[in-house]
């Protein structure tokens, strides 16, 4: 969900060119038209809008899949009119979900027997599908406290200060204290030792991240695993771990097939990862695998049948789209092993080749891991006359988009640039990226050194808004980029562009 908000009064219509041949008045922008307009002029009005969003394969942002191929897009558009929970309507489809479940459960070393059904669901994504672990940890908790006549109301989760806004989400949903193990500079995933030191009788998970988006590091899960089953020994706990692997779940296997962070720990009791990561669907699907049918709580399953027949559920949502697990199944059969390895291995190297290329600029720390997420963080060596924000924000006029951000806590004076490499993103791409940074740094060389604060009398004054609240650094910063846009206009010769 988007929280929306209304333009000004004096932009409250729709127009179009196009449109005009059919509409002789604007449309309006905030309420239902009066009237039916054909549908040439309504596709064409919104072609016309959507034409102004920024190309999904130039988005280095984001981390979800932007290209598929035309045969699963054929698959996806026949399926599109299907509603996924709806079984008994949709047999094949569930079929095609449990499938897909058990590949993954056999792809993190689940320990099923050979006549044994994986524990898990296909959801809207990894949003929800830690929610749904989430609950089943606190379920479970909860359940153990009841018996033992303990008091069960004050439930925490012991996390990095890096993990996604999905887990303060669910923490704030769902009244479940959040304690974060913080970062420092250097180190930007969570700290093992630190994160049980923060363990205590309430905690109802560990969560460990395999992919920070921050800079695609493994947190390691393995060392994470043997601190606290020392420690459940010590005081006769038996705190779990979840693995939040929603960036990674679909490399380690791929690439680093030796590494120890899935279902092979004894203490990982759940794992979720995004099929619409580099499980290479398009936005919208999500796993979650337990390891275990006693790990997931009865109680918290659903049982319907005004759809035809019992139908078990566990989600947070009802009805939903078959077209992304049909597509998801399509990629794990159509590719196989060899397949996703070939795909991940191709991206790692390209993650190398822009590396190297900022490399050799001089211009740039390297934040990032080589092994982990395919993806370069980076951040300026010298900041001190413009920053990574200004570098964004020039970027786009290539038409790429590459975030700039904050470190969290303890590290958040560190900001860093990332580029999260992708299947569609390919050398050429990375190459002509490369080109595009040198030539905005040499943009902003020529450009005056920028002021974060105002000189009065030789001392400095912090910047304020009108009303004398402190401007944040953001503000500050695009308030500077502003000022230095209106420089380099002032500057331009006619007839240069």
């Amino acid at each position: 969900m988007v929280l929306s908000k209304t333009a000004s009064e004096s932009d409250v219509s729709v127009h179009s060119t196009f449109a005009s041949r059919y509409v002789r008045t604007s449309l309006p922008r905030f309420k239902m038209p009066e009237n039916s307009i054909p549908k040439e002029a309504a596709y064409q009005i919104i072609n016309d809008e959507l034409m102004l969003d920024g190309n999904p394969r130039l988005n280095l942002a984001s981390f979800v899949t932007t290209w598929m191929e035309p045969e699963c897009d054929k698959l996806m558009m026949a399926a599109i009119n299907k509603n996924y929970v709806d079984m008994d309507e949709y047999p094949v489809t569930t079929e095609l979900q449990n499938r897909c479940v058990n590949m993954i459960a056999h792809l993190f070393n689940a320990p099923l027997g050979d006549s044994e059904t994986a524990i898990g669901v296909g959801t809207v994504g990894s949003s929800e599908a830690i929610m749904l672990a989430g609950l089943a940890f606190k379920r479970k908790w909860q359940n153990k406290r009841k018996a033992e006549g303990k008091p069960y109301d004050k439930p925490n989760i012991v996390t990095g200060a890096n993990v996604q806004v999905c887990w303060e989400k669910f923490a704030r949903y769902f009244e479940v204290e959040l304690k974060e193990v913080k970062l420092r500079e250097g180190y930007y995933v969570m700290d093992p030792t630190k994160a049980v030191e923060m363990v205590d009788e309430n905690t109802i998970c560990v969560a460990a991240i395999l992919g920070s988006t921050l800079n695609g590091e493994f947190e390691d899960v393995k060392l994470l695993n043997d601190l606290l089953a020392q420690k459940n020994k010590e005081t006769g706990w038996d705190t779990p771990i979840h693995v939040d692997a929603a960036s990674g779940g679909f490399i380690a296997p791929f690439l680093y097939p030796e590494l120890e962070w899935d279902f092979r720990l004894p203490l990982v009791k759940s794992i979720n990862v995004s099929g619409h990561k580099y499980g290479l669907v398009y936005a919208g699907i999500g796993w979650v695998i337990w390891r275990n049918k006693g790990d997931l709580p009865e109680e918290l399953i659903f049982h319907i049948n005004y759809l035809g027949a019992d139908q078990p559920t566990f989600t947070l949502n009802f009805s939903k789209g078959s077209s992304q697990v049909i597509a998801q199944y399509y990629q794990l059969i159509r590719l196989g092993f060899e397949g996703y390895q070939n795909v991940m291995e191709n991206c790692r190297e390209n993650a190398l080749v822009l590396k190297r290329g900022l490399e050799k600029t001089g211009r740039f720390n390297i934040v990032s891991k080589d092994d982990g997420v395919p993806l370069v963080a980076f951040s300026l060596k010298d900041n001190s006359r413009y920053s990574e924000f200004q570098v964004s924000d020039y970027l786009r006029r290539f038409g790429w988009i590459v975030p700039a951000y904050t470190m969290p806590p303890d590290a958040q004076h560190v900001t860093v640039l990332r580029v999260v490499i992708r299947e569609d993103f390919s050398r050429t791409l990375a190459e002509r990226l490369v080109i595009d940074i040198e030539k905005v740094l040499h943009e902003l060389d020529l450009l005056p050194p920028r002021q974060d604060a105002v000189k009065v009398d030789g001392a400095e004054s912090e910047r304020k808004h009108p009303n004398g609240v402190k401007k944040t650094v953001l503000e500050t910063q695009r308030e500077i980029t502003d000022a230095w846009k209106k420089f380099v206009i002032s500057k331009k010769t006619n007839g240069v562009c």
